[in-house]
């Protein structure tokens, strides 16, 4: 699926696999996340945090008539204040798929799966 923009140059599609590793890179940046986890704990393991190249199997993008909604499913490290961190991030990939790809976000749902310990 893929979400399409028109501007006076033209039409621009962009997949939602494209968005959602955008979406998991701005998120990985964010202070007190250890990385993404994935949308299907039980079939792709419990304990696996997401590499780069597999972000988008930790996001899910829907589009619901005009908007993009985003679901991301986050680790988050244990000692930090999971609703800031959230709410954090919310920003982040709202500000950076604004600035990036141009889109604005209607939502952003995170969904926290775990909480590790950070070996220091």
């Amino acid at each position: 699926m893929t979400v399409e923009m028109n501007n006076q140059f033209g039409r621009i599609d962009i997949s939602n696999e494209t968005i959602a590793l955008v979406a998991g890179g701005a998120a990985v940046d964010c202070y007190g996340i250890v990385g993404m986890a994935s949308k299907n704990q039980i079939k792709d393991g419990i304990n696996e945090i997401l590499r780069k190249e597999n972000f988008s199997k930790g996001v899910i993008v829907r589009q619901v008539e005009n908007e993009i909604h985003i679901d991301m499913y986050i680790i988050v490290s244990y000692g930090t204040k999971i609703s800031v961190i959230a709410k954090n991030v919310q920003q982040k990939v709202s500000y950076v798929l604004k600035q990036t790809v141009g889109l604005d976000v209607a939502s952003v749902n995170i969904f926290v799966q775990g909480v590790r310990v950070t070996n220091l």
